[in-house]
């Protein structure tokens, strides 16, 4: 993540950001369509009509791929996305629901899309994406739509979804912005 501005996309995109108001950078980021205006102008949150769980990084119905399968033996990204973010000494900090705190130190799968972070076939470091990358430079979403994984063994890389089971933290203040992390993986069928 270190080297995002590499990409001649991210850079563009953040100079539509800077240059773009709020309201039109929600509307060229947002999967969920156009944001309705706030009655405080375009100076408020845009995306205040939009709940926790629902923004960038959460599968839009307007997606070409298709969503991920569902499967009872997984933490459902809708849980790891329900979280808020407060500035606390000039930095973005996440806050947590009950619900993603006590999943923290607990042995749990995850099903996504892996973003590797390594080079070759056999990937031991990698990002575990809700939604699958539409350029390999990119992030797909936010950090609470990520979790970095570091496994025991290799997994194969794959385009589709990859499920991983391992010790899942939850993040209180990563150096990289990150707010999961699965430690000791391994890859499940």
């Amino acid at each position: 993540m270190k080297h995002f501005f590499r990409c001649p996309a991210a850079r563009l995109a953040a100079l539509v950001l800077l240059v773009a108001s709020p309201v039109q950078a929600q509307l060229l980021s947002s999967p969920l369509g156009t944001p309705t205006p706030s009655k405080s102008g375009p100076a408020a949150s845009a995306t205040a009509g939009v709940s926790h769980g629902q923004g960038a990084g959460v599968h839009s119905p307007l997606s070409p791929f298709a969503p991920l399968p569902r499967r009872t033996d997984v933490v459902a990204w809708s849980v790891l996305t329900d979280v808020s973010t407060r500035v606390e000494n000039r930095r973005i900090v996440p806050v947590y629901p009950q619900a993603v705190t006590a999943l923290n130190q607990k042995t749990l799968r995850l099903q996504g899309f892996m973003m590797p972070l390594e080079a070759g076939e056999q990937q031991r470091h990698f990002l575990l994406a809700s939604v699958p990358l539409t350029c390999s430079f990119c992030t797909p979403g936010g950090p609470e739509s990520m979790v970095e994984v570091r496994t025991k063994t290799p997994v194969k890389y794959s385009l589709g979804a990859v499920v991983v089971e391992g010790k899942f933290h939850v993040l209180q203040n990563d150096p990289y912005g990150l707010y999961y992390r699965i430690t000791d993986g391994v890859g499940v069928k």
